[in-house]
């Protein structure tokens, strides 16, 4: 189990993570080492993944995370839940069997996927995380004869997660199904609109399958997302933030995205879930100035 982690941390899921330096970093750790911890409003449960600190050993990115005012740190194996339990932090979305390309909706990885997803709940369920990702998959794998429909998609991806949801429920971890974009970064997956996502929340309809709504994916397929944030509320169960274009740090300045804004009407929305930071900073940037400067930006 130790290995799959490894193949689907998050560390090497996100390629654009990979320039990042990590230089910079040990002179930030350098200035911040006796810095005070931040207070935060705590309207919005801030989290981050590992590419916002990427380049700093993983309990430097714990520390300062929890320094700076985060609660949870999403898509970690429990071989570091000890560490992020040191910090106080909570493993906010635990790493699962299904994959951007091999996702859900291909019916001949059910097999697979069914046992090890049943034991990423009962991982969840003990260290006390919320959520377990779940990834929908591509419309065309690479033996495939023709692409699937999203029809299709549909029918196949809910049929599995039925047969998930009673453990689910069970255990009290939801299974969060994550919204991606199909125009940049991932041409062929599935699950690339908010319909979608709700359409397969309303026919599984269990309140432990929910959309992990990446702000940034949905800003590219979609935009108007404080008004598509409103009216699916009911279906989204965690965020991720970027911004756009991009994918790093979202200032005020340059960005399309009102983080401010966005996150000003989630919190009015009484959201009790989850908001975790998943950009990287530009080159040459202070990672963990970066951090501060967004997670005060979400602090509504």
């Amino acid at each position: 189990m130790a290995g799959f982690y490894i193949l689907y941390s998050a560390m090497n899921r996100r390629s654009f993570f990979t320039t990042l330096a990590g230089a910079s970093t040990l002179g930030s750790l350098a200035g911040t080492a006796n810095a005070q911890a931040v207070q935060r409003k705590g309207r919005l449960k801030q989290g981050i993944t590992g590419g916002c600190l990427r380049g700093m050993p993983f309990e430097d990115q714990c520390r300062e995370a929890a320094r700076l005012g985060a609660k949870g740190f999403d898509l970690v194996g429990p071989d570091r839940f000890p560490i992020l339990k040191k910090y106080g932090l909570v493993p906010s979305m635990v790493p699962s069997g299904s994959g951007i390309r091999d996702g859900i909706i291909h019916k001949e990885l059910w097999d697979k996927f069914e046992p090890r997803m049943n034991a990423d709940i009962d991982i969840a369920a003990e260290a006390g995380a919320p959520n377990v990702i779940v990834l929908a998959g591509e419309r065309k794998r690479a033996n495939d004869s023709a692409a699937m429909s999203d029809e299709q998609g549909l029918d196949n991806a809910a049929t599995f997660l039925n047969r998930l949801k009673k453990h689910a429920e069970d255990k009290g971890v939801t299974l969060s199904v994550e919204l991606l974009n199909s125009k940049v970064n991932h041409p062929r997956y599935m699950c690339d609109h908010t319909s979608w996502g709700a359409e397969l929340c309303k026919r599984v309809n269990s309140p432990r399958v929910k959309l992990l709504y990446d702000i940034y994916h949905m800003q590219i397929m979609e935009g108007d997302v404080i008004r598509t944030i409103r009216d699916n509320m009911q279906w989204i169960g965690h965020f991720h933030t970027a911004g756009n274009p991009g994918r790093n740090e979202f200032d005020l300045d340059t960005q399309e995205l009102n983080y401010r804004g966005i996150c000003k009407a989630i919190a009015d929305l009484g959201y009790q879930g989850f908001l975790s930071h998943e950009y990287g900073p530009s080159k040459g940037k202070d990672p963990i100035k970066l951090l501060d400067e967004m997670m005060t930006i979400c602090d509504v």
